[in-house]
């Protein structure tokens, strides 16, 4: 019975840790973060926005990657709205054109995680 238990124990710790990939957080800079005054972003003007849309290719789940390369996108300064669906694979972005470009944008997705998870194509904009 306790062989049982060590062992669902066992896989199921392994699927936590194993499941999603998550980009690391130094532990410096959470703390940097922390004592640091929150960035304020630019004020966006409605006549400079933009929208682009790509898909986003190496998501394993929603919570690990679309989330966090969600977040990673709405915290760029000038964009206005980000969302990531993880189903469809496509991520759509609403942002000031005279902060950010659809090539930034692309370096922000491409670099999450390890810098060669994720891989962005069929950008329109």
């Amino acid at each position: 019975m306790n062989f049982k238990k060590s062992i669902v124990t066992l896989v199921l710790t392994s699927v936590l840790f194993l499941g999603c990939k998550e980009k690391s957080v130094d532990i410096v800079s959470k703390e940097t973060a922390a004592t640091e005054a929150p960035k304020v972003k630019k004020e966006i003007v409605a006549a400079n926005l933009q929208t682009a849309s790509f898909s986003v290719e190496g998501m394993t789940c929603a919570v690990g990657c679309a989330k966090t390369i969600q977040e990673d996108l709405t915290g760029l300064d000038g964009v206005q709205k980000a969302t990531v669906d993880f189903d469809t694979k496509l991520a759509t972005v609403t942002f000031d054109k005279t902060v950010q470009t659809p090539e930034k944008l692309t370096k922000v997705v491409e670099a999450a995680a390890d810098g060669k998870t994720y891989k962005v194509s069929n950008m329109k904009s």
